[in-house]
């Protein structure tokens, strides 16, 4: 039977990251292989994704950087064969991949995003990344898992996904309103359906989906924004960077076997109030 421990073990195993250079992507990325997987870094920027795998190897961990559009079928069937290729298996993708309007030090003031005046084209657009990526993925890395009879899918949500954003957090005095944008809680939410629908859809397999639901990670964001997520949450603080790896391992790895459909919340509280 093993140990608890053995039961993270990633060991011989192989693992997608979409997304895979974004904050929360590297980290998912590091874990994956530090627990012994070859690990997949896919991102729209490839040379980040490149850097990312990069640095695993240099630690010795096993990594390979592949570019992927998440929106394009072919892109994305293109870097499950890489997998297959370089690991001869896929036995878990964590689908991080997605357009989230960032409000750190780094974009303070970019977002004028009205819903009265929100452009059409830029909600589909959203769609298309958010919701019809994670689908091209889950479609594509489904078919290796299919001939393992087994496999773990990782749709990254949000809390955002579960309550309407506090749009109380974006103002600032002075400054011109700024929102969370409707697409953000309109695709997260669509996750969720998209998690228990390829859950019930794979009944009676060993091939597993979950969610992951990640509150506030800080990022450099400034005093006013930091202090007011801390407020609104049950710990106090907003997330550091690495604390939804061992919620990611868990989840990828067989520690859940008897998990699927379920939704996985790391908030701090958030959602708890």
């Amino acid at each position: 039977m093993g140990t608890i421990f053995d039961k993270f073990s990633m060991k011989d195993q192989a693992a997608i990251v979409t997304g895979g250079a974004g904050l929360l992507g590297r980290q998912f990325s590091r874990t994956l292989a530090e627990a012994g997987a070859g690990v997949v870094v896919a991102d729209l920027l490839g040379e980040k994704a490149e850097a990312v795998a990069a640095s695993l190897r240099l630690d010795g961990y096993q990594a390979i950087g592949v570019q992927v559009d998440v929106t394009d079928a072919q892109s994305v069937k293109a870097m499950v064969a890489v997998a297959e290729k370089e690991y001869g298996r896929l036995d878990a993708i964590v689908n991080s991949a997605a357009m989230d309007p960032k409000f750190d030090s780094e974009h303070a003031g970019q977002h004028r995003n009205n819903f009265e005046d929100y452009p059409v084209d830029a909600f589909r657009s959203a769609l298309d990344v958010n919701l019809t990526g994670m689908f091209l993925c889950a479609q594509a890395a489904v078919q290796p898992m299919i001939k393992q009879q087994k496999g773990s899918i990782i749709n990254i949500c949000s809390t955002y996904g579960l309550v309407g954003p506090d749009q109380r957090l974006y103002e600032r005095e002075g400054q011109p309103p700024q929102f969370k944008p409707v697409f953000y809680s309109v695709t997260k939410a669509g996750v969720l359906g998209l998690t228990r629908y390829l859950a019930t859809y794979y009944a009676g397999t060993q091939i597993r989906t979950n969610a992951l639901t990640p509150g506030g990670v800080y990022n450099s964001h400034d005093e006013i924004f930091t202090q007011r997520y801390s407020a609104r949450t049950v710990l106090g603080r907003m997330a550091d960077q690495d604390e939804m790896n061992g919620a990611v391992l868990f989840l990828a790895s067989d520690a859940s076997t008897y998990m699927t459909g379920a939704n996985l919340v790391v908030d701090g509280g958030w959602t708890a109030w």
